[in-house]
């Protein structure tokens, strides 16, 4: 730290935060703006597309039933409706938001880092600039993960589930639109699992001799967790969420015998 900036008073710290903040709304702004005019491009190639069988997951999972001898997926295709006069508009204006807020992000960590870089010694400035930098690859990781796979899965299946041939499934925008958005950045979060071991073991609250000991017991919790994220039920989507968050866990006890190793 230089001199100047250990002699900053309260209120100019409270300025140059004020800054960060005015900066990163303005981002925020501009990408959501521009997200909201590509209004027919978001909505049909990116949110709805994996509404249809014409999803790169189907065609290449039907690849694979193709080589292996198995009849394909059926045909699919969601029939998404609205039934709120106002509800398309505001749904435009959240989604662009939260498509912008992900967009942003790196640039809004950055500018946090900026405001508490300063007050930090050149040891730690390493240290928090790798857990970022980590953290920020498996959260992209994790929404592709997300979009490519769990969220196509889960909608298929519910989708596509009827208790009677005579109740046809008919999917309101809005449930279509809270299932897109709490799935894709809940398997966003979980994936900084490894990140967040990687902190709680060079702060030495966690350890990869713990890990190792619980393995058995994480799998089962993984597992549970995966039930929960993906409401579907059924084995295949069940492991195709229970085996990444079981990898991240391995991931985990790898990065906290390196951090255990650096600190040595």
């Amino acid at each position: 730290m230089s001199q100047e900036e250990k002699q900053m008073t309260f209120w100019e710290h409270l300025d140059e935060l004020r800054k960060v903040i005015f900066r990163s709304a303005i981002a925020l702004v501009i990408v959501m703006a521009g997200i909201f005019t590509l209004k027919e491009w978001v909505f049909d190639y990116v949110i709805l597309a994996p509404a249809s069988d014409s999803f790169p997951l189907y065609r290449v999972m039907d690849k694979i039933l193709g080589l292996i001898g198995l009849p394909l997926l059926d045909e699919f295709h969601l029939n998404i409706i609205n039934i709120d006069m106002a509800a398309q508009f505001f749904i435009h204006i959240s989604t662009s938001f939260y498509l912008a807020l992900v967009l942003t992000m790196p640039y809004i960590f950055f500018q946090l880092w900026s405001f508490v870089k300063p007050a930090l010694y050149e040891n730690e400035k390493k240290a928090v600039t790798s857990a970022f930098s980590f953290a920020g690859i498996l959260f992209y990781v994790g929404i592709l993960v997300g979009y490519y796979l769990i969220f196509p899965l889960t909608i298929r299946f519910l989708g596509t589930y009827q208790v009677s041939e005579s109740v046809a499934n008919t999917i309101s925008l809005q449930s279509y639109i809270n299932m897109f958005v709490w799935l894709i950045l809940v398997i966003g979060i979980v994936f900084e699992m490894p990140s967040l071991a990687a902190i709680l073991s060079r702060l030495g609250i966690l350890s990869k001799e713990f890990l190792r000991k619980y393995r058995k017991h994480a799998f089962v919790a993984l597992i549970i967790l995966a039930a929960i994220i993906t409401p579907s039920g059924d084995p295949f989507t069940l492991m195709a969420v229970g085996l990444p968050l079981y990898a991240l866990y391995e991931l985990s006890i790898i990065v906290c015998k390196s951090s255990k190793s650096e600190d040595d």
